[in-house]
């Protein structure tokens, strides 16, 4: 699966940025930025809703790539960060480029019911070179470091609320994971609201060979990180298979139950796949780095809320000064409304390397997305590094293998070692007189011991440790949780066996 290949991480390089003002007394920046704007004409959400659905009714047009776009990624960032003009108060563009984002994209301004195009963008890059714009950042009001990029096919990501930009987020996803490939429909055209210092509108129209659609993103920026309030308009111009629902990427490489890769201890920039299925039951799902890609599917009917989470937070585990894995975001999707009857699915593919996104996940319905039909959805999207899906149950906050047996006793030969550390304050006050058990789907005759026990020195903290024969077991995972009597205490972790 193809990934955005503009690492946004990269930023030290941002200069001066100069705000445009809309008054009486105009600088020439303001002249300028007058002149550059196409004539005002009437905008709403349902109007490019219409224009959307008149769009699936015609045959698919591929963009053409852009004539100014330029050549390599050193000459993006060249035109992207330095001193230039914004529009919409805080926004600044990206320029096109032939190996990141080759097409154009076009931008319009909205103010009172009201969007103009940009038609010159003189000034509005580095150097004051006239380029075509194939995205957008939305910049702090001093203009030193941006929250929020769309850029590529119909990307988009969030520096969440630790300046540090992570995994990615998409408008739709279609096939991933399927033999027959993956689509990928881009967003054509921008319209921007600017609603204040922290938050503003986007409304954007997507198109791709299957489908097209309308969307609204209502996004605002605050200590906890950034939230986007989404909704989207699909049009279906033929069948589809696989349609994916607010899908997001990210890259795990490993962690610390995996072999390592490189000198640092964990590379990833998610650790999980936290899902809230509509029966209340909590999952977690450790990620993986496949020996061969995997598409997995959870049941979550009347989904209440998943996404990719780190967990881990401490700088200690990754020893990453430069890129800082521990500051990388979460993303948290809680959809609204009811969405029926579905799955989440994770697609996880091999890595070698920290550079590619390697890992995908998304809705999946079970209503078909047929020629000439419409889906109408709503979600919101929290960027943030608090676990959104941590609640009064304990989570999984660590997970370690190795040989099974007593240490120091000789390794049972045919056994595989797991141990599960839960932490939260549904565990406060328990002992090990308290009956708290770790409960499994594993067979009898694949589990040689299992244990729980509250971690010695470590505050509402406790360990599951499990010896395993995994050559008896037909399926290619197992669940695990803390109990005590009929009442679970933690999440469900479902744990991928390595063959």
């Amino acid at each position: 699966m193809p990934t955005e290949g503009f690492s946004l991480t990269r930023r030290g390089a941002a200069g001066l940025f100069m705000t445009l003002f809309g008054t009486a007394l105009l600088p020439a920046g303001a002249l300028a930025a007058r002149s550059r704007l196409g004539p005002a004409r009437p905008f709403s959400h349902e109007a490019l809703a219409a224009r959307a659905r008149a769009l699936a009714a015609r045959p698919y047009v591929t963009p053409p790539v852009s004539g100014t776009a330029v050549s390599d990624y050193d000459e993006m960032v060249k035109l992207t960060y330095g001193e230039a003009e914004a529009i919409a108060g805080h926004v600044r563009l990206f320029p096109a480029s032939k190996a990141i984002a080759p097409y154009a994209v076009t931008m319009h301004i909205v103010e009172s019911g009201m969007a103009r195009e940009i038609v010159d963008t003189s000034r509005l890059f580095r150097g004051g070179k006239d380029a075509d714009a194939a995205g957008f950042r939305v910049m702090d009001a001093d203009g030193r470091s941006d929250w929020l990029a769309y850029l590529g096919a119909s990307y988009f990501r969030s520096s969440g609320s630790r300046d540090q930009y992570g995994l990615s987020a998409r408008g739709i996803a279609i096939d991933t994971g399927l033999p027959t490939g993956e689509e990928f429909p881009s967003f054509r055209e921008f319209w921007i609201e600017q609603l204040g210092e922290t938050r503003l509108r986007i409304h954007a129209l997507l198109d791709g060979p299957s489908l097209s659609g309308a969307y609204l993103f209502d996004c605002m920026t605050g200590d906890r990180g950034v939230v986007q309030d989404v909704t989207a308009s699909l049009f279906f111009r033929r069948d589809i298979r696989q349609l994916g629902i607010a899908p997001a990427s990210s890259m795990f490489w490993y962690d610390q139950s995996g072999p390592r890769g490189d000198w640092r201890p964990e590379i990833h920039d998610s650790d999980g796949l936290a899902i809230r299925s509509g029966n209340g039951e909590r999952v977690w799902r450790p990620l993986e780095n496949p020996q061969g890609a995997t598409l997995s599917s959870f049941r979550a009917d009347g989904c209440r809320g998943f996404g990719l989470i780190q967990r881990d937070q401490n700088f200690d585990h990754y020893q990453d000064d430069g890129v800082f894995y521990d500051r990388r975001p979460s993303l948290w999707v809680e959809p609204r409304g009811d969405w029926g009857a579905g799955a989440v699915m994770l697609y996880e593919m091999p890595t070698d390397a920290e550079t590619l996104d390697n890992i995908a996940m998304f809705w999946c319905g079970d209503e078909p997305a047929m020629a000439g039909g419409r889906r109408d959805v709503a979600y919101r999207l929290t960027w943030t590094s608090d676990d959104p899906s941590a609640e009064a149950a304990a989570r999984c906050v660590d997970l370690f293998e190795g040989p099974a047996g007593i240490p120091g006793a000789a390794a049972i030969e045919d056994g595989r070692k797991f141990v599960f550390d839960f932490a939260g304050p549904g565990l406060a006050g328990l002992d090990r007189s308290s009956g708290v058990e770790a409960a499994t789907n594993l067979p009898a005759e694949a589990l040689i011991s299992a244990h729980a026990y509250p971690v010695v020195g470590q505050e509402n903290r406790w360990r599951a440790m499990l010896d395993v024969r995994p050559g008896a077991i037909a399926q290619k995972e197992f669940r695990l949780y803390l109990k005590r009597g009929d009442a679970a205490l933690s999440e469900t972790v479902i744990k991928v066996l390595k063959s």
